[in-house]
């Protein structure tokens, strides 16, 4: 099969593959990679355009994604854990390939209990990056047979963050361009 995936459409899954890229290509490439399995972690409080970008985006590459929501977070939330986890499925609706966990403890620990080998993180800006590799340096430390895969959301989503959303919403104002319908309603009823 010599067909070329534009847009839209990846193995008959939601997402984006920019450039020309052959479906046998692909396979080549996945098959090489040994890789069937990413693990997306974070905190998610709340979801947002940006993260469901980067989600669409490695269900193309992926058979399965895994997307741990962190119950440890260092910070107090603004949703509890499972009204994250609510939110990350509902948001993502019924896109194919694509579970929604809550995990505790250690990355490595959660990647490897879930037979995964990758673990997936956005960037959006060079102010990321070098928290990012902290982590990817510090994961790879831990467990060096698991590696860390950086994507970067569309540009239209690259200024997106969750503590954004949250201040913008704070203050009363429209998070409709940046956040799913169910997330929009729940920073309503959580702000007023």
């Amino acid at each position: 099969m010599d067909r070329l995936w534009y847009g839209a459409q990846c193995r008959g899954r939601v997402g984006i593959v920019r450039g020309r890229v052959s479906y046998q290509d692909m396979l080549i490439l996945q098959e090489g990679m040994g890789v069937r399995r990413v693990v997306y972690p974070g905190t998610f409080d709340p979801v947002t355009n940006g993260h469901t970008d980067l989600i669409a985006r490695a269900v193309c590459l992926f058979d399965r994604v895994l997307v741990a929501v962190a119950v440890d977070t260092g910070k107090t939330p603004l949703f509890s854990i499972d009204e994250r986890v609510a939110l990350v499925r509902e948001a993502l609706g019924s896109m194919d390939g694509v579970e929604v966990i809550p995990f505790q403890g250690l990355l490595v620990d959660f990647v490897r209990s879930h037979g995964g080998r990758v673990i997936m993180r956005g960037l959006r800006a060079v102010s990321d990056f070098e928290y990012e590799f902290q982590l990817a340096g510090m994961n790879r430390r831990m467990a060096p047979d698991l590696e860390t895969l950086f994507l970067m959301p569309g540009e239209t989503h690259s200024y997106l963050s969750s503590s954004l959303v949250r201040e913008i919403a704070r203050l009363g104002g429209d998070v409709s361009a940046f956040v799913a319908p169910a997330v929009q309603a729940a920073l309503k009823r959580r702000f007023g």
